[in-house]
């Protein structure tokens, strides 16, 4: 996949400086986790006893790589080339994924006996975090927000483009979790760790990169700049939840998760996101280049 960033402008949602900033974040979170859900994927594999299952992970692989590389380029040719300096926030992104949670966490060697449950505790990380962008993958693919408003193409693309695929590919985490033994318990407090992760990193990256631009410099002086970056985005969100989605919904999307009846495949619908990615522009242009 291939997308065009040369007349993306920083705003890429006309008049709407924070929300644009607050989105492009996903830009920098991604790419390493995505790299790792690969890494992790592939170490299990040969653990998969269900066929059908491990060819939906082979498929989810293959996938993640080609979101991560996506989201790359648009961190190398849209921010970068824009004069945004993300390698603080990658480099936090890669100290989690690289070195907490890597095979040896903080180098260090594993035991034997907690091995598996090190990749178990693991693949209920990816599972939250698959649930979770799933629901982002809904309210991106259903919003027509940001269309009204002007938005960039090429960057609404990238968006609506990934949040199908997180749709499409939704059950594969939740199922290989089981699959390996993961449980019920664990899913609550996995649950409650990962989205408090996750929306202080999306929040404190946020806040890194729009504090680079003027329009932001007397909100920025402030230590407590990240806090406000919240605030901000709660009453965004609160005037209008199709330009940013409402942090406390975000939150209350979790409770899905945590039944003991969840169930991955009511959580979207496939034909809506396949019918999307049959029509994206710039899987159009790769279907093109690859004739």
């Amino acid at each position: 996949m291939k997308f065009d960033w040369k007349d993306t402008p920083v705003d890429w949602i006309p008049n709407q400086p924070f929300a644009s900033y607050f989105i492009n974040e996903i830009n920098n979170i991604l790419p390493a986790g995505e790299f790792w859900f690969c890494r992790l994927y592939n170490k299990v594999l040969p653990r998969i006893t269900d066929e059908k299952l491990k060819q939906d992970v082979q498929a989810f692989i293959r996938q993640e790589a080609m979101h991560a590389n996506a989201h790359t380029s648009a961190n190398k040719e849209y921010l970068s080339a824009r004069n945004i300096d993300i390698q603080r926030n990658l480099d936090i992104m890669n100290y989690l994924f690289t070195t907490a949670l890597a095979d040896k966490p903080f180098d260090k060697e594993v035991p034997q006996f907690l091995q598996e449950q090190w990749d178990l505790f693991r693949l209920g990380v990816i599972a939250t975090v698959e649930h979770m962008t799933c629901v982002l993958g809904k309210y991106a693919l259903y919003n027509n927000r940001w269309e009204e408003l002007g938005a960039d193409p090429e960057m609404v693309d990238l968006v609506k483009w990934h949040g199908s695929e997180e749709i499409e590919h939704r059950t594969v985490a939740f199922d290989l979790y089981r699959h390996l033994g993961g449980g019920y318990i664990p899913r609550y407090y996995l649950s409650l760790a990962v989205i408090t992760l996750v929306l202080g990193l999306w929040v404190d990256g946020a806040a890194h990169i729009m504090k680079q631009d003027p329009r932001f410099a007397d909100a920025a002086k402030s230590k407590f700049f990240p806090a406000w970056v919240a605030v901000e985005w709660y009453k965004i969100s609160r005037k209008d939840n199709q330009v940013l989605p409402n942090p406390f919904w975000l939150i209350a999307q979790q409770i899905d998760y945590l039944m003991p009846w969840y169930d991955p495949v009511k959580e979207g619908s496939t034909e809506d996101a396949v019918s999307y990615l049959s029509q994206s522009p710039a899987a159009k242009r790769a279907e093109l280049q690859a004739a």
